[in-house]
């Protein structure tokens, strides 16, 4: 049985955590401009609260979905496509941001004589990380 120092030991313990959590994507947020690059890229500078509220929102929804308990009862198939498709859209918003902050494709192109095919090279990455994320997630299963 837990005593009440067991109890304020985890609370401390969770918070500390989610503190630490949220600063870490609050900061990767802000050096990698993501938010105002989104405005910039979809010429929504006007636009820029919804998409900062938007983020928010997701990451207390998700929390409260993960300590309550909330469930979704949709298809398999369904559910797994809207997750599936939203956090690849997180996560290659991320990584082309972190990608464009270091310019690591332009630089990769000058050097090797490629900006030409830069495009290319892009879809390229892609069209990659689709595949094998399908067939890690289709076919290779554990």
């Amino acid at each position: 049985m837990i005593s009440w120092a067991g109890y304020l030991f985890i609370i401390v313990l969770g918070l500390a955590g989610g503190i630490a959590v949220g600063s870490g994507l609050v900061s990767l947020l802000i050096v990698l401009d993501l938010i105002p690059r989104l405005a910039q890229l979809g010429q929504a500078f006007r636009k820029s609260a919804w998409f900062e509220t938007a983020v928010v929102l997701g990451a207390v929804y998700w929390s409260l979905a993960d300590f309550m308990d909330w469930n979704i009862t949709l298809p398999r198939i369904a559910t797994l496509l809207i997750i599936g498709l939203l956090d690849g859209i997180f996560v290659g918003m991320l990584a082309a941001a972190l990608t464009e902050v270091m310019n690591v494709l332009p630089i990769m192109a000058k050097r090797l004589r490629l900006q030409a095919f830069l495009t290319s090279f892009v879809m390229a990455m892609v069209l990659g990380k689709v595949v094998g994320s399908l067939f890690d997630w289709l076919v290779f299963q554990w």
